[in-house]
């Protein structure tokens, strides 16, 4: 048992943050998944500048007093930020007790049988009352649904077939395309149109794109660009 600590001389108690593992330097994945979640969490940084709010991957998420850590594939917790002094142990990973409340979104992906998606990850994500449960399974591993959304209602986890995550205001969508040089069918965050939260280099390359226009349309008005 994690010892103790009284704070404000009242009767709420947390654990003492200098005894918990916040890493273990031990990650063991694979390419597809490594890159899998990089383009789940960057692209909520590019597209979403303008809100406060924490994604990440393969961070320890601490739930319970006296047990060890969840470190899902990927999660999204919203109105909640990182410490300036991160590297503090207390800010080095996120603890329900600081952030005061759990991700609304977390995403396994699944890459073999071993995790345990549907099992004990299920039963954590619903006791932690994380709004949002999403299993990816590219391979089917599990079944032939590549892509199960579970939402809490109360106090449990009901399966829904809607991608729309309302509580977020976001979606969740399969695509078919190129991300780091890699084709594959790609879980992507949407808005409700279905346009996707797009990449810092799919951002850059629209930017290209309209400026190569734009260049164009004045040299046809007579206009050198690269003298403006």
């Amino acid at each position: 048992m994690v010892e103790q600590l009284l704070i404000n001389n009242d009767d709420y108690y947390v654990p003492d943050a200098s005894q918990l593992v916040t890493e273990d330097d031990t990650p063991v994945d694979n390419f597809a998944c490594a890159k899998q979640q990089r383009l789940l969490v960057a692209s909520l940084y590019s597209s979403l500048q303008n809100q406060t709010f924490l994604a990440e991957a393969n961070v320890g998420i601490y739930h319970t007093d006296g047990q060890p850590p969840i470190v899902p594939d990927v999660f999204l917790s919203l109105d909640v930020q990182v410490a300036d002094n991160w590297w503090e142990k207390q800010n080095r990973c996120y603890m329900l007790w600081k952030f005061g409340k759990p991700p609304e979104v977390v995403i396994e992906i699944v890459s073999n049988k071993e995790g345990d998606e549907l099992g004990n990850k299920l039963r954590t994500y619903e006791h932690m009352r994380v709004s949002y449960y999403v299993v990816y399974d590219p391979t089917q591993q599990l079944s032939e649904q590549a892509l199960r959304v579970y939402e809490i209602r109360g106090r449990r986890y009901f399966e829904t077939t809607e991608t729309w995550l309302e509580q977020v205001g976001l979606g969740l969508t399969l695509w078919q395309g190129e991300f780091e040089g890699r084709q594959d069918l790609w879980l992507r965050w949407c808005y409700q149109d279905g346009t996707l939260l797009a990449t810092g280099d799919e951002r850059a390359e629209v930017a290209e794109q309209r400026a190569q226009k734009l260049a164009e349309k004045l040299r046809s008005l007579g206009i050198d660009p690269d003298t403006l």
